[in-house]
């Protein structure tokens, strides 16, 4: 697979597509091609509605108009409509990268996965290894950003202001981790597996970017090494050629174009893990500005939480007529219990839940709601999880913007 250099030109969804499909087995991602709102019509064009963004749309091969928080590294958002389909399309799939050094071509015929460090057998596995050797298996699991919603703390933090679509649902199949294991025979003693992928720092001063997880995590059997995605090989810009999926964690650790697995007798350190994505050590994930917490953890489990997907804020509907209120809600794997929705924030209702289809998947909710006489009102959702954790009447704020799980509310027009 290829990524070109970066253009300005408008290309229409259906020449991208046709470059996609003549560069076959090294598929090349050519440039952004950056779109104003007025130009956002051309997403109707190819048989989608993504709602109007905050920010430019932009669109690469594989990937369909996205919402641009920044061009090196990318990082592209999902616009919210696509997000009534329980997989969410590859095309639409958000994108977060960390260092600008991407990788831009990736042979299948050359790519191996390294498995090393504290084991009796150190691998070297190509894409047909993975495929034939092993078993496969598969997950739907959420994929969500640490600071997914970030632009919605108060006050505001740095770092990419996202909105709700730092996050998407899919089916990820691939090789449990755990069987890559057994064939390296990991020696006993493992403490912790650090993962690092194609990516590289612009500088020698940066850090290249690596995460770790606990052996016991990591050889759990959930975690896996994905090499499809929603059935098809993964989108370049979302990991190609292998990818970790560690379901209900957050998706710092899910380490695209996924190289190097090193099994560790003792405790990784790492900046990405020591210093970057840290949140209080509190059970709410909070703090203050004038009250930092002293002690922090490397981010892990997603906490619950719901939003809306339909209506969306500045909706306006007709006094009278019935109205269909939908949302997701997801949590890091105990499953939803209910969600339930408010009109006026006081009295709560339960909503309808659709059927599950994979404890780390989100579950969609809907609310038949008839809004009764003209003015503004603010919908609220909450879910609570098989737990008992549910979401938080005020903002947990932390300074990095990590883990929004606050009741999620929308203002709607009824006239």
């Amino acid at each position: 697979m290829d990524i070109a250099d970066y253009t300005h030109d408008r290309i229409r969804r259906r020449d991208l597509l046709r470059l996609t499909a003549a560069a076959g087995a090294a598929l090349a991602l050519p440039n952004i091609a950056r779109l104003s709102l007025a130009q956002s019509q051309l997403a109707a064009d190819a048989g989608a509605s993504p709602q109007p963004p905050s920010g430019d749309l932009v669109r690469f091969p594989e990937k369909t108009d996205l919402i641009l928080l920044t061009d090196r590294p990318p990082q592209l958002e999902t616009p919210l409509s696509y997000f009534r389909e329980d997989l969410t399309p590859n095309e639409a799939f958000f994108v977060r990268w960390h260092l600008a050094n991407i990788p831009t071509k990736v042979s299948p015929d050359t790519f191996e996965l390294s498995v090393a460090g504290h084991v009796a057998n150190e691998l070297s596995l190509s894409l047909d290894d993975m495929r034939k050797q092993f078993e496969p298996v598969s997950v739907v699991a959420v994929n969500q950003c640490s600071g997914n919603s970030r632009s919605l703390f108060s006050p505001r933090v740095p770092g990419g202001q996202w909105a709700n679509g730092a996050m998407g649902n899919a089916r990820w199949t691939g090789v449990r981790l755990g069987d890559l294991f057994k064939k390296a025979a990991v020696k006993a003693g493992a403490v912790d597996v650090s993962f690092a992928g194609l990516d590289r720092p612009p500088q020698p001063s940066v850090p290249a970017f690596v995460k770790a997880l606990a052996f016991d995590h990591a050889s759990n059997g959930e975690v896996i090494v994905a090499y499809e995605m929603n059935g098809k090989p993964l989108p370049m810009l979302n990991g190609y050629p292998l990818r970790l999926v560690v379901p209900g964690w957050f998706a710092t650790y899910w380490v695209k174009a996924l190289s190097e697995i090193t099994v560790l007798k003792e405790k990784f350190h790492g900046f990405w893990m020591d210093k970057a994505y840290r949140i209080p050590n509190n059970p709410e994930i909070a703090e203050t500005p004038d009250s930092l917490a002293k002690e922090t953890v490397p981010i892990n489990k997603m906490p619950v939480r719901s939003l809306f997907v339909s209506p969306a804020t500045g909706t306006t509907v007709k006094a009278g007529a019935a109205v269909e209120v939908e949302g997701l809600a997801f949590d890091s794997g105990s499953g939803i219990a209910k969600v339930e929705v408010s009109v006026d924030g006081k009295t709560w209702a339960d909503a309808r839940l659709d059927p599950e289809i994979g404890k780390y998947s989100w579950r969609r909710w809907r609310y038949k709601w008839t809004p009764a006489t003209p003015g503004v009102v603010t919908l609220m959702a909450r879910a609570t999880n098989v737990a008992g954790q549910t979401q938080r009447p005020e903002q947990n704020w932390n300074r990095s913007g990590y883990a929004r799980n606050l009741i999620e509310s929308v203002g709607v027009t009824i006239k």
